[in-house]
């Protein structure tokens, strides 16, 4: 079947609010900041919340180009980590001007 982008932007929004619900918080998805804070105390590294939410949408896109049918779950779950990525972005980028 078919899915349209307007289909999948909706998709995208309902899987963020569905574990935000289940994982982190009623208002939605937000581990990546906490997942990176632990990451780079194991690692010495200094990966912001950005680069975490860019880090899955790579796995994603690998997942989704490396199946060989469309892979619905992975087209879903890019959408919304770009959308994540964006949200941390301005947040990081806002915060660096002030």
């Amino acid at each position: 079947m078919i899915q349209t982008a307007h289909e999948a932007l909706a998709a995208a929004a309902a899987h963020l609010n569905a574990r935000g619900q289940t994982y982190d918080r009623p208002s939605g998805e937000r581990s990546m900041a906490k997942v990176v804070e632990i990451f780079n105390l194991f690692h010495g590294t200094n990966l912001t919340e950005t680069q975490g939410w860019h880090f899955m949408q790579i796995l994603k896109d690998v997942r989704y180009f490396t199946c060989p049918t469309h892979h619905r779950d992975s087209a879903e779950d890019g959408i919304a980590y770009a959308a994540l990525r964006a949200e941390a972005g301005s947040v990081e980028r806002t915060a660096g001007q002030q």
